[in-house]
């Protein structure tokens, strides 16, 4: 996946922040959606990558349950994890037990954590009732 999101971060529309970021989400049957991070004019009109991948599979019909792992890069020399609003987003559409994989540019550090790990606390449906 890392060659993959390498090349993907080409694709990344980021001239206010110059922070490109890639995210592959992985189903459990081997499907595959690709996201980058999209900045606009007016920054929250604009998508992170993580999400664009997750909302990519969702309306491809994918639902909670049916994701598998979750792949970042982005153009530094550190992994990068998930915003607030992307780790909510996560924590909607993917168990926790869910594999978020990050890896710096060069591939040359990872880091492995769940979505449970990355949200100890979440706020979910439940909480709604």
């Amino acid at each position: 996946m890392k060659e993959r999101l390498k090349k993907l971060l080409e694709n990344s529309y980021s001239p206010v922040y110059n922070y490109a970021v890639a995210s592959i989400v992985e189903c459990k049957d081997g499907a595959t959606f690709d996201g980058v991070n999209i900045e606009t004019s007016s920054p929250s009109a604009g998508i992170c990558a993580e999400r664009n991948a997750l909302f990519s599979a969702v309306a491809a019909g994918y639902k909670k349950g049916d994701i598998k792992n979750i792949y970042i890069m982005n153009k530094t020399n550190n992994e990068c994890y998930p915003c607030f609003i992307c780790r909510q987003a996560l924590n909607d559409f993917c168990d926790k037990n869910v594999k978020i994989i990050t890896y710096n540019y060069d591939g040359t550090k990872e880091s492995i954590v769940t979505i449970d790990q990355l949200c100890p606390y979440p706020f979910s449906d439940d909480d709604l009732k």
